[in-house]
């Protein structure tokens, strides 16, 4: 049965083209106010702990604030998928981007530990928090809007689209993070500048929400709506009860997609530095041209998926990670000075891998139950394997310094693995299922 919201493959109208481009800016927006806090974690350590701490103890409790948001994701997540099931798409979609712009400018004001003491950390973690509640709803709730926005056939551009778009807000923050450093000196960056990224953040957040009230609700939930077929039982009891198998194969391929962006993306700069004592700024560049190249590949491998289909895919896709991730380690043993194109080419190897886990997601589960499905799915798995993979890596690296590697290597066959057993979508569906098709299965 064909529904209202089965697509052709005539060309996108520039309707679909503004609402793709705004929802994969604003998510861009947004994950930059989730990572910005990762490149300035040494001099919030020093002025939001005690002085008479030692250096390691004071990092050690930043990254357990950083870690705090990733720990956060399954309750925002799992409660504005619930409502996105029920009340619709765009609400969701709108109310992550505020949750998250609040306390991203909040932060860029927070008094130190030299002002009110133990305060100081405690407010920096509730606001931590509050930050891993809004991201929890942001990507899932990203990617189910743009792919049921998205014509048959151009699914998986879309996806890529937006990944990309949240791959970019990576960039931006190393961006920002390189530039302050390049332009100031640590004095002054410690003595407040560190500030401006912060409140940068939270602008960013705000014109985010402002851009997002020019988005629709999604062909596919108004239909939901229009038939009554919006799920009248808690969507995530119908996820965990009637689609076991997709949330473990969605699990699954989330652990890979955390292998190629915590440790290729944001561990292997500073790996490289410990392990191969590259140059801080040689590092850094080369991450931001795979950081670039992962952005890009993103859109790329998605629409090569909409031709090809993502089982074809993912096998060239998984082994060019695990080709390149070996490639950066290896030459940065022996060829430090081939370091930015072997750092580009992981990034093309991590963007591959990357848009594999949404596009599977997507059409793993229903309509009536596909943001539960999805976002449940994909905050568990970075709860757990996104606060396991830095110290599991990091532990690994002083037995071999090519751990990382090797990692990246064993998840990326258990993703591909996952992509295999998931479930084979209709012919045609890419997300679109009919609903009829679905409320029979």
């Amino acid at each position: 049965m064909q529904t209202t919201y089965g697509q052709s493959d005539r060309p996108m109208t520039r309707t679909e083209i503004r609402t793709l481009s705004l929802a994969s800016l604003g998510g861009a927006l947004e994950f930059y106010d989730f990572v910005i806090f990762v490149f300035f974690t040494t001099v919030i350590g020093k002025l939001f702990f005690a002085a008479s701490l030692p250096d390691w103890v004071r990092q050690t409790q930043t990254f357990g604030i950083f870690a705090a948001g990733y720990l956060a994701r399954p309750l925002g997540g799992i409660v504005m998928a619930h409502f996105g099931d029920i009340r619709g798409r765009k609400r969701m979609f709108t109310l992550s981007v505020l949750l998250m712009a609040i306390p991203t400018l909040l932060i860029g004001f927070l008094p130190t530990y030299q002002s009110i003491g133990i305060a100081a950390p405690l407010l920096l973690l509730a606001l931590r928090i509050m930050q891993g509640i809004a991201i929890g709803g942001e990507a899932p709730g990203g990617w189910v809007f743009v792919a049921e926005h998205a014509r048959r056939g151009r699914v998986g551009f879309a996806v890529g689209l937006l990944t990309g778009g949240l791959s970019f807000g990576i960039l931006l923050g190393s961006l920002v993070a390189t530039v302050l450093n390049i332009a100031c000196t640590p004095t002054q960056i410690s003595g407040g500048l560190w500030r401006i990224p912060f409140v940068l953040g939270g602008i960013f957040g705000f014109i985010a929400m402002f851009l997002r009230r020019w988005l629709e609700e999604t062909p596919v939930f108004e239909e939901l709506r229009l038939r009554a077929a919006v799920s009248r039982e808690l969507p995530l009891r119908i996820v965990l009860r009637d689609y076991r198998r997709a949330i473990t194969t969605s699990i699954l391929s989330t652990w890979t997609l955390t292998a190629a962006i915590v440790v290729v993306i944001l561990m292997t700069p500073s790996l490289l530095q410990k392990l191969f004592h590259i140059v801080p700024r040689d590092a850094q560049m080369a991450n931001l041209a795979g950081t670039a190249t992962l952005c890009i590949s993103t859109v790329l491998i998605g629409a090569a998926i909409d031709r090809f289909g993502i089982r074809r895919i993912a096998f060239p896709a998984s082994l060019l990670l695990i080709a390149a991730t070996y490639g950066l380690y290896i030459g940065a043993a022996s060829m430090p000075s081939a370091l930015l194109p072997l750092y580009a080419l992981a990034g093309i190897g991590a963007g591959g891998v990357v848009v594999l886990t949404p596009i599977l997601m997507i059409q793993a589960f229903p309509p009536p139950v596909r943001f539960s499905g999805v976002s449940f799915s994909y905050n568990i798995a970075y709860a757990i394997f996104g606060g396991i993979t830095p110290l599991l890596v990091s532990w690994l690296a002083h037995l071999s310094r090519f751990a990382p590697a090797h990692y990246v290597a064993v998840v990326s066959a258990l993703g591909l693995i996952a992509i295999f057993a998931a479930s084979t979508p209709r012919k045609g569906q890419d997300g679109h299922t009919s609903l009829k098709e679905r409320s029979e299965s």
